[in-house]
């Protein structure tokens, strides 16, 4: 079984979180983040299979996030809004997001992934 990996072509950790995962035998369905980012109803899956909060989810350091001022709006928004503003704009989202439909992780820690996908993972 594949995993969904979602991810920005450009961003090196992307780039490393792949190759990781590759080297590690997953095989994987690359969605370009920016391009086609999940839908606020698949988000919200994302969010209650991880179990992390949903601010976790947003690309913190990014320009968007910084624009927008969510540092100070997020958290008077509620899930709904925060899944909306999520799907409505990839560069919002924490990369690379990698799911196979009963495991999330938000971002690349190798020992996270390791844990998650790795052989400790199986």
């Amino acid at each position: 079984m594949s995993l969904t990996f979602y991810w920005y072509p450009k961003c090196g950790t992307c780039r490393k979180a792949k190759q990781w995962l590759e080297a590690a035998g997953q095989s994987l369905d690359a969605i370009d983040l920016f391009q086609t980012p999940p839908s606020a109803e698949e988000l919200g899956k994302l969010v209650e299979l991880s179990g992390l909060d949903s601010s976790k989810f947003f690309n913190t350091s990014g320009e968007v996030y910084r624009e927008l001022k969510l540092k100070d709006k997020l958290p008077g928004m509620s899930l709904e809004e925060k899944l909306m503003l999520l799907a409505g704009n990839g560069r919002l989202i924490k990369r690379p997001l990698v799911t196979d439909g009963s495991r999330v992780t938000v971002g690349f820690k190798e020992e996270d992934y390791e844990k998650v996908w790795g052989s400790g993972g199986r």
